[in-house]
């Protein structure tokens, strides 16, 4: 025994583990064949051995020796066989094991390799597989790589896509087709191809081209030509290999019928949206700037926004997201007013349902209405698109027949037709792609929508609802129809049956043909599985390295399948033939003795035998007794194949002797003429023999005939199409020519319309002409010749490719048979039924057109896109090519995405692109005929927009493309594109010139062309064109239009025409006579509102073209003969001088600037836009001046200013209201060149820019828009002189129309492309800056702008940027540094300079420091900011209140701004960003005011966070002006986001007012008028209806209402009732922010009304726990306003009513009553209790009282029914009672009872002294004559103490708020303030200012007692402060309004009390003749006014209490919350604050 034998025998007992790591390689190659023989051994899966040896083969098979691996792989082969799917587990190590060792060894290591990891994927490990390849591909080694494909390629393959997931491979490909080694990049495409057969090559396609190479791209296309197997797995997982049961069983069990298992191989349906990744789009479409322009006012932009979207969703699988707000937008795009963005918005929708698919489900159903609503449309692209993507969303599974239901039902109703038929056709769609189920379930649904549409009145619903119901009557039968069809009529019945029978019959052949498919399927199927035990390698898919796959055996099959996928690829309409199953053409062999048995008696058995002779004599006579037997046959037809077959076999074809051949031809050519139906079998029997006796001359003529007999018998194409093959093939060059010559004279027999002519044509190509004989060439030629005569000199396209000599052969014989077409007669006519139904549409349509939808790929249509202008021209030349291909003739489907492609490369940047697009387009639109007009959606017009082009060459190809298109569409389809492009201005004087040099040539070749009458009007204003070239080549044209136009239809033509335009053309039309007096009657309808005796003169004034004078007429004039017209001119301008210059009447300003499109960038004028104007002008201008204006001739243009010059100081209010028309006529004479006319326009201007200041007017935005961009544009004037007027021009503009709103303008003017423009711009900012600062303080961030032209290369910007920013220094310091952005350090550098230079010429000149003035401005800000901040807030109030209204003639806003400007300077130019910001706020444009808010924001939210610090303070005082800026921005905001702009300005300003009301200090500074214009607005915009359909709109009213609801919390409560209580009155109609819809006035107030009632619900409800933090007064003040102007008859009318307002006030009135109780009384200060007649609130608190008292719901202070009103009568019934006298000593008697009681003493002596004070001539004494001197004597003594205490400034402390303190105490103790008897009555109501005080039938609680302290500790409400300038403009006025000091004192000393309250009347009367802003609460009292108030208050109080004394001694103590209305009325006492009197 050797020592190894030793070894190994030893190795042995070692356990496995030790064995397979041996270091012996013998030892492991021993212990691997061991393991693999145990294994083999191994029948049961889960046998423990298995689990045992699974871990070890991770290091076996990485065995580094080559054998011992071998062996390795050959156990886990073994190991793998005997497992299960439990072994999985040790997959991923063991693949990874293989991958890194096993790929790169010998071919058979890499064999069994390959061996294991099938194994691995039926033991289902296919993930861990897949996971292996992807590592394996990325091997450096070229060589590993090539086996991993292979493997993938085999399990594909094999197992097939079910179990091999393709998208993982699909994902692996694209790194493998560039890869360096070409076995690789072979492998991978054969690997592509494996995929096509399972998946369908279009997913493959789609998702694979993209990333390859072109050229692997055209080898790839070439290759999967060969694919049309359809794949079917040929080996199972292990699982289904266990249950699978034996074959023989399984083919009992399946019987005739298909298996299921068959059906369950049937080829997997994969679908491409599961292969590819979810592309996010949401992200892309936000940056593409979507939203934005969605929004845009250009369609176009609309457009382009929506087709971004459309090109994002064509993705084939969308990643899921939020498309709600998308879909929204498309919702209102599907209805845009433009076709083009419906059309786009809709696809867009077609494109996100196929791509989201269920995950678009909700959307779909909310986009259905929309969808089904817009079939109304008519237009086709709009309707093809509908109908795609209504399919789409049904298709994707977005939508069900249950989702739909309601959507169709509502359709179904739709008045117009076209919606209701078109509906039906998508249910139609629905039910047809539906499955049984889902229609069985639903069609009780439909068929009564059906039914119901069987009854309509248009045919076509009717149509529609049939082809309904026969579709659902296909899927579930008729059964469950039955009884639903018992109420059709038969007729109808009848054709429903007919219906479904038709369609039933049509779906039972699609799927017999459906079976034979599959049936051939499975054999290919089978076929591939059997070769698949041969090892395949992907590369092996290549035709260059693979065998093609032979056809089945049987030769039957072979065509019946190339004709069937010739059908499928076609993808049209499949032929079905009578009989179900085709014919068989191919015969079958058959013996001699078969013959024989089968002919039987019919033909002697001596003839057969003769005919077998050797002796060709016998073999003659046989066949002339055959022929005789034949003849004699009675029934031939039963036997025709057998005869035929007899004649073939003996004697055959191969018969030597010629009279026999000619004898047998005969015997056939009876046959084929007598029997009925010949089979084409028979013809393939003879067809070879008898093409060979063909080149035979003696035998030819036979055989010719024969072939004809047979054509006539089965038709020309299958004989043309046999004998292709035949003579092409055949040895012997005369069976070709001869063949050819039986070809002519069977096209001459039959014609073309039997014949596939695109083969035969390509026969003649390829074989004819190519042969080498010249007799074949001949023959050819003269079967092209035959062609010609048929189908016309089309047929020349498909032969440009042919040899010149041959082209000019082929020209002489064209000549000889000129082209026929339908005239041309057949001869001969065929006789089998079936070949007359298959008529070729190729040959109906002469030349065939090639389909060539397959070649117009996605990637084709990608790279006509690409950025890469190579790969654009290459995909151009790529369309070109395909049109070769097709030899130009093409069909349309599938060229509308190609048009689409082509138009963008109109557009294109490179020129030479856009030529060879137009060469292109040219092409196609050759290549398809009249189908283009259809197919191209409208490419014409962007054809025809590029004659626009400067370059010659351009315009000269668009020309060739328009010929092109000439020739395949008729001119009449093209006149609407041109007409459009002729009006359009971008098209250039030259593109015009060529356009009508070229109409002018198309029309001279015709008769009679009635659409030319649609030229006419863009001819007729051409001819009136700035360039001669297009005048004279219009007139040509305009000449050519009148020859084919009849008259008829010029005049009809000619009615819109105007001006000059008409002039011409009445000139042109003079000669032709008759058409002058039809027209007549248009220039009448022209002249506008001119008066008709004018008019009379005016017919024979120059044509039309006036004349002033004796001046020479314009070179555009027709010159006339004589002096008389110009007599008749100036009689006719005499005619014309009574009336008025301007004519205004029907003027409608508004109309007119609401079409103005307000852009700050200058764009010429459209031609459109001029024939308005001229219209305009003849409308509102005297005929005499409307012609000098409109003339051509400068100098009558200048008359016409002249004219208008020397009237406008009288016209001012007229031009006012034409001053938009104006200006565009102004804008027109800027852009012409004209120096004389322009220089007096800027003459004019000046002139009237001073009138309309003299008249106060402010231009309008319009106005600015139409004029400020064209003066910007041409400041910039090449002449000086004319710079310098339009310098002055727009300095002269700022007095008329704001700076801050003109200054975009010119900042666009720093855009513009002339320099000199820039340079003026420059100049314009720094004006602005040193005049202006304050109004632009807010733009300054566009500094930026002019800091960036100090880097330009011009040294003249430079230079005037410098100055500008040096400007700006002067005024801003070194702050500018803030707004100039980045530069680099050269312009630091230069601007510093500048900036130094500066400084030091401000030195010299003594001007200060930079900065200095505003720096100074700051100081004085910070000693004084209140008063400035209250300043500039209150004065905007004041001017606002009288003079803002909504709809304002003069421009309101401009008249605020600039009384604004002086005295808001100080905060524009404030010391902090605080003031800047509110600045901005108040004069900024909404967008700029969005950075003055957010300052605010940081501000508050700084200053809430530190409540107790300085910051509060500071904005405390600042909240009202803060509140007051944000709520007049509310309205200004919104109505710019209306105009479609962003709702960001809106969003920020309700954001600011959101935080300034959070903080409850802010809300309640707030002063009570802000408070009402806030609340107004808000709620106005509320209930704005434009709000919703806003940006954002719903966010927005959200926002709205939050605001409203935190302003009704936080708020000063006092005001927001008083607010809310004023707003219950009706609206001014001019607060309203839009005009009234279609609601009237009344209606809208409605709503206003119950919004305001509804806040005061919310206010009121917490009324009970705020009673004591509202003042009473004031709120009881206002409803009583409210009531007493109602008055009492308005009351009760609304009572009956139930009018909410009304009742609201009740409900609070009932409140308040309610929670005081009696001492509601006390509360009725301000309201004048005792008016005449009774004020009608006491009468509701009366009531109240009674009515809550009787319910037990309050406690009274007094006997119920006790009243405290002085002129009660119920208590006071004498009337003496009322004079001031009694008054006087009520209250005198109840202040000596005071006195007299311990507690009251001192307050009573108190009031005692100031009554003596008040009436120092009334004896006191006389009223205490009764009183014991003791008394008298305290009472001395008393008012002695009172009147040393108020000279030392002491008052009791604890006196009651109902008496005040006295007026001398007002300033020199803070703690009281002035009485305020009058308050605001006066400025509020101008109702009657008698107040009374308070009742004093209440003591103060005992806390209250002594302690002055109390009256500080009471927390400041209402008004803090008085107004400074209020007071000063009352103070200036206060002789007019108020009574001076004398009068007071003559009126005191007047000494009766009857005569004081007279005075006091009349101080009453006075003082409310002064009807002041409603916020300035506090009234001051000037000179003696104050003592005539408190003398009334005090006679009232005084009669008061006499009244009251009975009761006294019952008043209830207060509680200490009852001091709430004490503390309002010393709060407003306090606010009364004023200078000493």
């Amino acid at each position: 025994m050797s020592e190894d034998e030793k070894l190994l025998k030893e190795a042995k007992k070692l356990p496995w583990e030790d064995r397979l790591t041996h270091k012996n390689w013998k030892v492991r190659n021993d212990a691997n064949i061991d393991l693999a023989a145990v294994c083999d051994s191994i029948t049961d899966p889960k046998d423990p051995r298995l689990r045992e040896f699974g871990p070890f083969f991770k290091k076996a098979v990485a065995d580094s020796n080559a054998p011992v691996q071998e062996k390795a792989l050959d156990a886990l082969i073994a190991f793998l066989k005997a497992a299960d799917a439990d072994a999985g587990r040790y997959a991923k190590e063991v693949c990874d094991a293989v991958v890194a060792k096993c790929l790169t060894g010998r071919p058979k290591t890499v064999e069994k390799s390959q061996a294991v990891f099938m194994l691995w994927v039926e033991l289902e490990a296919v993930d861990v597989f897949l996971d292996a390849m992807e590592k394996a591909i990325k091997n450096k080694v070229a060589k590993a790589v090539v086996p991993a494909i292979d493997v993938m390629f085999q399990a594909l393959s094999e197992f097939g896509a079910k179990v091999v997931p393709p998208k993982r491979i699909l994902k692996m490909l694209p790194e493998l087709f560039d890869h360096q080694d070409q076995n690789v990049r072979a492998s991978s495409k054969g690997l592509t191809l494996e995929l096509c057969r399972w998946i369908g090559k279009d997913p493959v396609k789609s998702i694979l081209f993209e990333k390859m190479r072109d050229t692997m791209k055209k080898e790839l296309e070439a290759e999967l030509v060969n694919v049309t197997v359809t794949a079917r797995p040929s080996r199972k997982i292990r699982a289904e290999q266990d249950k699978e049961p034996e074959p023989e069983i399984a083919s009992e069990a399946a019987g005739p019928g298909p298996s299921e298992e068959s059906s369950a191989d049937a080829p997997q349906e994969i679908d491409e949206y599961e292969l590819v990744d979810p592309v996010d789009i949401l992200t892309p479409l936000e940056k593409s700037g979507f939203w934005d322009g969605v929004k845009a006012t250009k369609w176009s932009e609309r457009k382009e926004a929506v087709a971004e979207l459309t090109k994002l969703a064509s993705t084939k699988r969308i990643a899921p997201g939020d498309f709600t707000e998308i879909c929204r937008t498309l919702k209102k795009l599907v209805t845009d007013v433009n076709i083009a963005v419906a059309v786009e918005a809709i696809q867009a929708i077609g494109n996100l349902a196929r791509g989201l698919r269920t995950h678009f489900s909700g959307s779909s159903r909310f986009l259905l209405p929309v969808l089904l609503e817009k079939l109304k449309e008519k237009k086709p692209t709009l309707a093809e698109s509908l109908t795609q993507t209504l399919q789409a969303m049904h298709k994707a599974g977005c939508l069900n027949l249950a989702d739909i239901v309601e959507d169709v039902k509502t359709a179904v109703k739709n008045k117009v037709p076209l919606v209701r038929s078109l509906t039906l056709n998508w249910v139609t769609f629905c039910i047809e792609t539906s499955n049984k189920a889902v229609v069985l379930k639903l069609h009780k649904d439909y068929v009564p929508i059906c039914m119901e549409c069987l009854n309509d009145g248009t045919p076509e619903v009717r149509d529609a609802a049939f082809s309904a119901l026969a579709a659902i009557a296909k899927l579930v039968g008729m059964r469950p129809l039955e009884r639903s069809l018992e109420k059709l009529d038969d007729v109808r019945r009848k054709k429903l049956a007919e219906m479904i029978g038709n369609s039933g019959g049509g779906v039972t052949t699609g799927t017999s043909s459906g079976s034979v498919q599959t049936s051939m399927g499975n054999i290919s199927g089978h076929e591939s599985s059997d070769s698949s035990f041969v090892k395949k390698s992907a590369a092996s898919m290549l035709s260059g390295k693979k065998p093609v796959q032979a056809a089945p055996a049987n030769k039957k099959g072979g065509p019946v399948k190339s004709g069937g996928n010739k059908k499928s690829d076609g993808g049209g309409q499949i032929k079905v033939s009578k009989s179900v199953e085709p014919e068989d053409v191919e015969p079958a062999d058959m013996s001699l003795e078969e013959i024989e048995s089968r002919l039987g008696s019919l033909i002697q058995a001596d003839t057969i035998s003769q005919l077998k002779s050797t002796a060709w004599k016998e073999r003659l006579e046989a066949i002339g007794s055959l022929k005789q037997q034949v003849e004699g046959v009675q029934d031939l037809n039963q036997s025709v194949e057998i005869l035929i077959r007899l004649l073939c076999t003996v004697p055959g074809w191969n018969e030597k002797n010629v009279q026999v051949q000619q004898q047998v031809i005969e015997v056939i050519n009876y046959i084929a003429s007598t029997a009925a139906k010949f089979p084409k079998k028979c013809v393939v029997l003879c067809l070879h023999g008898i093409s060979e006796r063909v080149a035979d001359i003696k035998t030819r003529a036979h055989a010719m005939k024969c072939l004809t007999t047979f054509s006539e018998a089965v038709g020309p194409e299958f004989i043309f199409e046999r004998l292709y093959k035949i003579v092409k093939e055949h040895k012997n060059p005369k069976v070709l020519s001869e063949g050819i010559l039986w070809m002519v004279s069977a096209v001459e027999d039959f014609g073309v319309s039997h014949l596939k002519l695109k083969d035969l044509i390509d026969f003649c190509k390829d074989t004819g002409l190519q042969s080498s004989a010249a007799a074949t060439r001949n023959a050819t030629i003269k079967l092209i010749g035959a062609l010609h005569k048929f189908v016309g000199p089309d047929i020349k396209g498909f032969l440009t490719d042919v040899k010149p000599a041959l082209l000019s052969a082929l020209d002489a014989e064209y000549e000889k048979n000129p082209y026929e077409g339908a005239s041309a007669v057949t001869k001969k006519t065929i006789r089998a039924s079936e070949s007359m139904s298959s008529v070729s549409a190729g040959g109906l349509d002469s030349l065939p057109r090639e389909d060539i939808s397959g070649k117009i790929t996605p990637v084709l249509l990608k790279s006509l896109e690409s950025p890469d202008w190579k790969v654009r021209l290459e995909s151009i030349e790529t369309v070109n090519k395909i049109l070769e291909e097709s030899n130009k003739r093409i069909q349309p489907t599938g060229t509308v995405e190609l048009f689409g492609a082509l138009r963008a490369r109109l557009y294109d940047s490179n020129k030479n692109l856009v030529m060879a697009t137009l060469t292109t387009v040219g092409g196609v639109a050759s290549a398809m005929g009249p189908a283009v007009e259809k197919s191209s959606k409208g490419i014409l017009s962007d054809i025809l927009k590029c004659l626009g082009d400067n370059k010659k060459h351009m315009r000269e190809c668009t020309l060739t493309t328009l010929d092109a298109w000439l020739a395949a569409v008729h001119l009449d389809k093209m006149v609407p594109y041109i007409a459009a492009a002729l009006t359009d201005a971008k098209l250039g004087a030259e593109g015009r010139k060529d356009l009508f040099d070229w109409l002018s040539k198309q029309l001279s070749g015709l008769n009679e062309f009635s659409d030319a009458g649609n030229l006419l009007k863009p001819a007729a204003y051409a001819m009136t064109d700035k360039s001669s070239d297009v005048r004279k080549a219009a007139e040509a044209c305009f000449a050519e239009i009148l020859k084919v136009c009849g008259q008829e239809i010029v005049s009809k033509n000619l009615r819109d025409l105007h001006g000059p335009a008409l002039a011409l053309v009445l000139e042109r039309l003079k000669p032709s006579g008759p058409f002058q007096d039809s027209f007549e009657s248009a220039k009448a309808i022209s002249t506008g509102p001119a008066s008709r005796s004018s008019l009379k003169v005016g017919k024979s004034v120059s044509n039309g073209i006036p004349k002033h004078g004796t001046r020479a007429p314009s070179s555009r004039a027709i010159s006339t003969k004589g002096t008389r017209p110009d007599a008749l001119i100036s009689a006719q301008d005499i005619a014309v001088q009574s009336q008025a210059l301007l004519n205004i009447k029907d003027s409608n300003k508004e109309d007119r600037e609401r079409m103005v499109v307000r852009r700050f960038k200058f764009e010429e004028l459209r031609i459109e836009q001029i024939q308005d104007l001229e219209t305009d002008l003849m409308k509102y201008l005297r005929e005499d001046l409307q012609r000098r204006l409109l003339s051509t001739d400068f100098k009558k243009q200048v008359d016409g200013l002249e004219m208008l010059q020397k009237a406008l100081p009288s016209i001012g209010k007229e031009i006012i209201e034409i001053l938009d028309i104006l200006l565009r006529w102004f804008v027109l004479r800027f852009c012409e060149s004209n120096t004389t006319c322009l220089l007096k326009v800027l003459e004019f201007l000046p002139e009237l820019f001073g009138t309309l200041r003299d008249e106060s007017y402010a231009l309008t935005e319009s106005e600015a828009a139409i004029f400020l961009p064209c003066l910007i544009e041409k400041s910039g004037h090449n002449i000086e002189k004319v710079r310098e007027k339009m310098r002055e021009l727009t300095k002269q503009i700022f007095h008329i129309y704001s700076a801050q709103k003109a200054f975009p303008y010119i900042l666009e003017g720093l855009r513009s492309k002339n320099n000199r423009t820039r340079i003026e711009s420059v100049d314009l900012v720094g004006f602005l800056i040193d005049h202006h600062g304050a109004e632009i303080g807010g733009q300054l961030k566009s500094l930026q702008v002019v800091a960036s032209l100090t880097a330009e290369r011009d040294g003249e910007i430079r230079k005037a940027a410098l100055n500008t920013l040096a400007t700006g220094y002067k005024i801003l310091g070194e702050d500018i540094w803030r707004y100039v952005g980045k530069l680099t350090d050269a312009q630091k550098s230069m601007l510093d300079d500048r900036f130094k230079w500066k400084a030091r010429e401000m030195d010299k000149r003594k001007e200060g420091k930079p900065g200095e003035a505003r720096a100074a401005l700051r100081r004085s800000v910070r000693e004084n900011g209140s008063e400035i901040a209250e300043q500039s807030g209150d004065v905007a109030r004041s001017i606002s209140g009288p003079i803002f209204t909504r709809e304002n003639y003069a421009h309101p806003e401009f008249h605020m701004e600039r009384h604004l400007m002086p005295r808001t300077l100080p905060s524009t130019n404030g010391p902090t960003d605080w003031n800047e910001a509110l600045d901005i706020i108040s004069f900024g444009s909404p967008e700029q005011s969005v950075e003055g808010m957010k300052v605010v924001c940081h501000e508050l939210a700084q200053a809430t966070s530190d409540p107790e610090g300085s910051a509060m303070d500071d904005i405390l005082k600042d909240a009202d002006r803060l509140v007051s800026c944000l709520a007049n921005k509310v309205a200004k905001t919104f109505d710019f986001s209306l105009t479609g702009a962003s709702s960001r300005s809106c969003k920020y300003v309700l954001n600011t007012l959101m935080q300034t009301f959070q903080n409850k200090k802010l809300a309640h500074a707030v002063k009570e008028s802000t408070l009402d214009s806030l609340i107004t607005e808000l709620l106005l915009w509320l209930l704005d209806e434009r709000v919703p359909h806003m940006d954002d709109g719903s966010q927005l009213l959200k926002a709205l209402n939050v605001l409203m609801l935190k302003i009704l919390d936080n708020a000063e409560r006092t005001a927001s009732f008083v607010v809310l209580i004023n707003l219950l009155r009706p609206l001014d109609a001019s607060r309203w922010p839009s005009p009234a819809s279609n609601e009237n006035f009344t209606a809208r107030n409605q709503k206003f009304s119950d919004l305001v009632v509804k806040c005061l619900i919310k206010l009121t409800k917490v009324l009970q726990s705020t009673i004591f933090d509202v003042d009473l007064d004031r709120i009881l003040q206002s409803i009583h306003v409210y009531l007493q102007e109602l008055g009492m008859e308005e009351i009760r009318r609304r009572a009956g009513a139930d009018d909410k307002p009304l009742r609201m006030v009740k409900t609070v009135l009932h409140e308040l009553v309610k929670l005081r109780g009696t001492a509601i009384k006390g509360h009725l200060s301000m309201v004048p209790i005792d008016m005449e007649p009774q004020p009608i609130i006491l009468a509701y608190i009366d009531l109240n009282l009674q009515t809550l008292a009787a319910a037990r719901m309050l406690t009274p202070s007094g006997p119920v029914g006790q009243t405290h009103w002085g002129d009660s009568g119920a208590n006071n019934p004498s009337p003496a009672t009322h004079s001031a006298d009694a008054q006087l000593k009520q209250e005198l008697a109840a202040i000596f009872k005071k006195i007299g009681d311990k507690q009251t003493c001192t307050i009573g002596l108190y009031e005692l002294y100031r009554i003596t004070q008040l009436y120092p001539k009334v004896d006191i004494f006389a009223q205490l004559q009764n009183a014991s001197e003791a008394f008298r004597t305290y009472i001395r003594d008393g008012l002695a103490q009172m009147e040393k205490n108020a000279a030392a400034g002491r008052t009791p402390s604890s006196l009651p708020m109902s008496t005040p303190p006295p007026s001398s105490l007002s300033l020199s103790s803070p703690k009281f303030a002035p009485l305020s008897p009058l308050h605001t009555n006066s400025l509020n109501d101008s109702k009657s200012l008698n107040v009374k005080a308070e009742p004093t039938n209440f003591n103060l609680p005992p806390s209250y007692g002594e302690d002055d302290r109390a009256l500080n500790a009471l927390p400041s409400r209402g008004l803090t402060s008085d107004h400074p300038e209020f007071r000063q403009h009352l103070g200036d006025q206060r002789n007019e309004r108020f009574p001076s000091g004398d009068d007071v004192a003559s009126a005191v000393t007047s000494g009766t009390l009857d005569a004081i309250r007279e005075r006091m009347k009349s101080i009453q009367l006075a003082t409310a003749g002064g009807n002041h802003d409603s916020g300035n609460r506090p009234l001051m009292y000037v000179n003696g006014g104050l003592s005539h108030g408190i003398a009334s208050q005090l006679t009232h109080a005084s009669d008061r209490a006499v009244a009251e004394n009975p009761v006294q001694g019952g008043v209830l103590p207060m509680d200490e919350k009852a001091l709430s209305g004490l503390q309002a009325r010393m709060e407003r006492l306090k606010s009364g604050t004023i200078e000493p009197l």
